[in-house]
């Protein structure tokens, strides 16, 4: 019988209309539904869910508690304390479903038990959603680090920038450390960015939420040094701390510890350095108790430690331990095709840190910065670009503004003087002339565009750039 038009518009009908109709799609869509009372005893199962539960007919869950039909349900807990768990990923017989669970009230609004929904009972549709959670989560957590922990490594794999062949290897060497729990040994002239894939190891490690302590070797005192690392006793010796000082190892327990310049290290403590990487345990000064640590050690150098090993001023059983996993950073001279990428970031950082808004490099400030050869490397590259945005009113760094503050002798060489009319040219000469002209017509092609310019004529951007410096040219007005 039709509804009258009095129960239409009375809200309690309409309310309790809306709950079946709800009940009713809700039922008809997902995959499975159960429900159970306020003791946690099943008391409704549709026939869709039988097959997930390894059941034949409804009666055969029926008055059965919720956790022999469903292993660690928390159906009963939604019945107890009356609150829902809208959406959660539940294992069930090796599947992962995704259910909602909502407790279910009688016309006084008491909880008389709880119902559940299986949603979807395949996740590959939700895995872009799930992969996107799960790296919010990450983020969050990296970020939460970084507030509340002094300690915390800043740079991860994404901060380390190149695709060149020599950056591209050491990425990939070090994405396998972090897989594990081998000691690292970093080698690479000074600048080169050591202690910034150190950091990445440790973030993308098991290792992350733990400290990651740095320690250079060179700027510790030799009386100092020991103390340093593993700790004092309490009054160890006169004018010690009398409730004792924990060493480096101890602080970074569970986490990274970063051993810069690990060739300075005084022969007397490699010694205690070699015990407490092969027995994981140090022994603080003045103390005659050991204590265990679980510390993974990334060293750098950039100094030749097999020559200090053949010195005599290196342990030759230190570095063996050093060197399970061997990584080589490859100076900046030789990965000039990424220079475009890491200016771009080193600007982006500089940014940050100042005000330089409108911070830009333009091609003819690039073929300046590859002309020259950058003993100090990354590190260097970053001061020359702070400098010349201090120095620049507008932000635009160009060849000029380079050439200025680069070392002397790094500035663009002038064209060749002109020759008299009629002169016959060395065929050397009248090859440069060519090459030249070549690379000029290539930028005017690109509109000053080097990716553009080089692809045009076949040949790498590291490759244009020095022989852009190599005849003096600069790039275009465009702007990289």
């Amino acid at each position: 019988m039709p509804a009258s038009s009095t129960s239409i518009s009375d809200p309690a009908y309409l309310r309790a209309r809306a709950m079946e109709t709800l009940f009713e799609r809700l039922e008809n869509l997902c995959e499975g539904a159960i429900a159970i009372d306020r003791g946690g005893r099943v008391v409704y199962v549709n026939e869709k869910y039988l097959a997930s539960l390894g059941l034949k007919q409804t009666f055969e869950a029926i008055g059965r508690p919720i956790e022999e039909v469903i292993p660690n349900s928390l159906m009963r807990k939604v019945a107890e304390t009356g609150e829902p768990i809208l959406l959660d990923i539940m294992e069930l017989g090796g599947e992962q479903l995704v259910v909602t669970r909502m407790p279910i009230e009688d016309e006084n609004g008491k909880v008389i038990g709880a119902i559940g929904f299986v949603l979807y009972d395949h996740l590959e549709s939700l895995k872009p959603l799930l992969a996107r959670v799960a790296q919010l989560e990450s983020d969050l957590r990296l970020a939460r680090r970084q507030l509340s922990n002094a300690r915390a490594a800043r740079f991860t794999f994404a901060d380390f920038v190149g695709t060149s062949p020599g950056i591209a290897q050491a990425k990939e060497l070090a994405n396998r450390a972090a897989r594990q729990s081998v000691t690292v040994l970093l080698t690479g002239e000074t600048g080169t960015g050591k202690e910034m894939l150190a950091q990445a190891i440790h973030n993308a490690s098991s290792r992350a939420e733990k400290p990651f302590v740095s320690v250079n070797v060179a700027a510790v005192p030799d009386t100092l040094i020991e103390s340093e690392f593993f700790g004092t006793a309490p009054g160890a010796y006169t004018g010690a701390d009398r409730r004792g000082r924990e060493g480096k190892f101890r602080i970074a327990d569970g986490g990274t510890l970063f051993l810069d310049e690990i060739g300075e290290m005084p022969l007397q403590l490699q010694a205690k350095l070699l015990r407490a990487l092969q027995e994981r345990e140090i022994e603080p000064l003045g103390s005659d108790k050991v204590s265990r640590v679980d510390v993974r050690v990334v060293a750098a150098t950039n100094v030749d430690l097999r020559k200090r090993v053949s010195d005599g001023t290196f342990r030759p059983d230190l570095y063996y331990r050093l060197n399970v996993l061997s990584i080589d950073l490859p100076p900046l001279r030789q990965c000039l095709d990424d220079l475009p990428d890491i200016c771009a970031r080193l600007l982006e950082d500089i940014s940050a840190s100042g005000d330089y808004v409108s911070a830009r490099i333009t091609p003819s400030a690039l073929a300046a910065l590859a002309r020259y050869d950058w003993p100090g490397n990354v590190r260097e590259l970053r001061n020359i670009l702070e400098r010349a945005l201090i120095l620049s009113d507008s932000g635009r760094l160009t060849g000029d503004d380079v050439a200025r503050i680069l070392p002397v002798g790094a500035e663009l060489r002038s064209a060749a003087p002109a020759r008299p009319a009629g002169l016959v040219v060395p065929y050397a000469e009248a090859e440069a002339e060519f090459e030249k002209h070549t690379l000029e017509q290539a930028l005017a092609a690109s509109n000053g565009q080097i990716s553009e310019a080089a692809r045009m004529l076949r040949i790498s951007r590291a490759t244009f750039y020095k022989k852009l410096a190599k005849f003096g040219l600069a790039a275009g007005p465009a702007s990289v």
